[in-house]
Formats: C-alpha cells, sequence, structure tokens
C-alpha cells in the first residue's frame, strides 16, 4: 500500500502546487482588472510636499510622485489623466493600501525591512534615493556636518532621523544640544525663528520646507547625507502581475533616459532601427503583453511624463524651485546609481 499512498500524496502535492500558481495569477491579475473596469487609477499620495506630490488652489496635482502615478496610469489606460490622486497623512498610507482603497501608494515613502516583511506590502522600486542631510543659517558659516560640533539642532521627536542625529555626532566625537518637537511643521519653525542652529531630515524635506522659510536665502543645505532612504511606490504583496507592472513603469523611465527617448523626440524612437529602442516603443517583441498591457506601455508612459531625468528636473532639479542635485539619482554611467534591467 505503500506506492499507492505516495502517489495519492504526490499528486495532491501536485494539485495544491497548481491551484497556488492559478490563486497567485487570479490575485495578480484583480488589481488591473479592476483599475480598468473602474475606468481610473487610484493613487496615493502625501497631503502637501513641493516637488512630490502638492496641489494648488484649483485642485491641481504636481510634483515627481505624481507624475510616477500619471506615468503608470498612461502606461495602462494609455491616457495619463485617468488618475485620481488620494491624499494620505504618513500615519494612514499603509493601511489605506492594505485596505484596498488605493491601487498603488506613491507618497515618499523609505524602503525598509519592517514595512515589507510580514505587512502585506511590497515597494515596487526605488524612484529616489533620498538621506538624512542637514539645514543650516549661513551665519555659522560650516561647509561640512563635521563642523557642527556644540551646534544646537531641531528634530522631530520619536523620529529614526532624532536616532540617526544621536548616532552621527556620537561616532564623530561630537556634542550637540537637540531642541525636539513633536511635529516636523513645529521644527521648522522653530529653526526659521533662530531658536536652533541647524534643522536636520531627509533631503528632500529640506529642499522643500526651505521654501516656506521666511528669508529662505539665509540658509543653506548642506552636502552630507547620514543615512539611506531609498523611496518608491509600493503595491500590495497578493498581486504579483500588479507588482511588476508598477515596477517596469519605474524601470521603463530609467530606461528611456538611459536610451535617450524623451518626450520630445518619439517620433525619432518609433523610427529608429536600433535593437534597443524597438524593444522599447514595442516594435519588437511582445513584452507589453506580458505585463498585461499594450506593447507601446513604456512609450506611453514617457510620453506622459517625460523619461526619469526630464520628470527628476522638472519637479526637484533644476527646472524646479527646490533645486535639488540629482546625486545618487544620476544614471549609473553618469556618477549615479540609478539601473534599470534589460528590457529583453
Amino acid at each position: 500500500m505503500g506506492a499507492p499512498s505516495s502517489s495519492l500524496g504526490l499528486r495532491i502535492l501536485c494539485a495544491a502546487a497548481v491551484f497556488s500558481t492559478l490563486a497567485v495569477s487570479v490575485a495578480g491579475a484583480a488589481t488591473l482588472d479592476t483599475v480598468k473596469q473602474r475606468g481610473t487609477l487610484t493613487c496615493g499620495v502625501s497631503q502637501g510636499l513641493p516637488g512630490f506630490s502638492d496641489r494648488d488652489a484649483q485642485g491641481n496635482w504636481s510634483g515627481f510622485d505624481v507624475d510616477f502615478c500619471r506615468a503608470l496610469a498612461a502606461a495602462v489606460f494609455n491616457d495619463p489623466k485617468k488618475v485620481t490622486f488620494v491624499p494620505l497623512s504618513a500615519v494612514e498610507r499603509f493601511d489605506a493600501l492594505k485596505d484596498g482603497k488605493i491601487d498603488v501608494l506613491s507618497r515618499n515613502s523609505t524602503w525598509t525591512l519592517d514595512r515589507e516583511a510580514g505587512s502585506g506590502l511590497l515597494f515596487a522600486s526605488v524612484m529616489y534615493y533620498d538621506g538624512q542631510g542637514f539645514m543650516v543659517a549661513r551665519r555659522l558659516q560650516v561647509t561640512s556636518a563635521l563642523e557642527l560640533d556644540k551646534a544646537s539642532v531641531c528634530v522631530q521627536k520619536g523620529t529614526t532621523t532624532a536616532l540617526n542625529l544621536a548616532d552621527f555626532f556620537r561616532a564623530n566625537s561630537m556634542t550637540y544640544r537637540e531642541l525636539a518637537f513633536d511635529t516636523l511643521g513645529d521644527a521648522i519653525k522653530a529653526f526659521d525663528t533662530a531658536q536652533c542652529d541647524v534643522f536636520t531630515s531627509d533631503q528632500s524635506a529640506l529642499y522643500a520646507n526651505r521654501l516656506g522659510l521666511s528669508k529662505p536665502e539665509s540658509v543653506e543645505i548642506l552636502p552630507d547625507v547620514i543615512s539611506k532612504e531609498p523611496l518608491g511606490p509600493v503595491v500590495r504583496s497578493d498581486d504579483v502581475a500588479w507588482f511588476n507592472i508598477v515596477k517596469w513603469v519605474g524601470f521603463g523611465l530609467v530606461d528611456a533616459e538611459e536610451l535617450g527617448i524623451g518626450a520630445s523626440n518619439l517620433s525619432e524612437a518609433l523610427a529608429s532601427t536600433k535593437p534597443d529602442a524597438k524593444r522599447f516603443t514595442g516594435a519588437d517583441g511582445d513584452f507589453g503583453r506580458k505585463l498585461g498591457l499594450d506593447n507601446a506601455w513604456a512609450l506611453q508612459a514617457v510620453k506622459a511624463v517625460g523619461h526619469y531625468g526630464e520628470m527628476f528636473e522638472r519637479n526637484i532639479g533644476s527646472q524646479s524651485r527646490l533645486g535639488v542635485p540629482r546625486g545618487l539619482n544620476q544614471l549609473w554611467s553618469q556618477g549615479g546609481i540609478l539601473y534599470a534591467p534589460p528590457l529583453r
């Protein structure tokens, strides 16, 4: 009886494996189907962070994170306008995604182990490499964070920012006077009224909050970065197909910059005979079909927002009010660490 029992057990295991695969496939198709049936992508963003996701008096959204969702909508619908933005606080953002209130979270969120392991969520890619930095009063005449010994520093309570601050000064045998506040707004207000010499936060927040200071020209942001803060879009972990779509839209924007395909030269890209360009535009291969999208999905994304570099410079870089240098967010071939897997 041993052999039949083993055979039956094997058949059960095989059936379970097939069922599991089908279940994953069905779950993976669920979000894309739901989005298409609804006729709009629901994207979670911040409640207002200049350069990333901000809304004007007329209710129009703009920013780096906003443009990512427009690119995603363009890849799905061939129409970047088919997206609904949902402003979320830091506390409610992940629960809103878990509860299905949004299809994707694109809200300056840092990828960490704790936010993925056992959470039911996955970070699809890194769209912006951020890190904790320092904004200082020019009157200090310092050019490096290593010159901040005995400075007074404004920081938000109960954050990894405060922990990183303590670690940095301890590691460099320096001392400081901490002024801790319940909210980031209170901390920046204290810095603006000269209650402290230094304000510390993620660099993206430093550039964004500098715009609201009474005398932004009286401060400068030091080049030092003391932590890793990889920011990117987040999806639910039970949806592998949707995860791949969100991930590859991000990679597609980076790949477009590597290939020199931007919003202004799409016709040239379509006419190109180069293998990489033909795959990108959908003229060669069936990569869009494998994602469940139109074969020109990547081209539609770039048509909507430009390639990664164009999106960066327009929202937070040299063409914006923030003027953030690209730094690590430069292509790998130009001194940064941005890198897209091959589209083939």
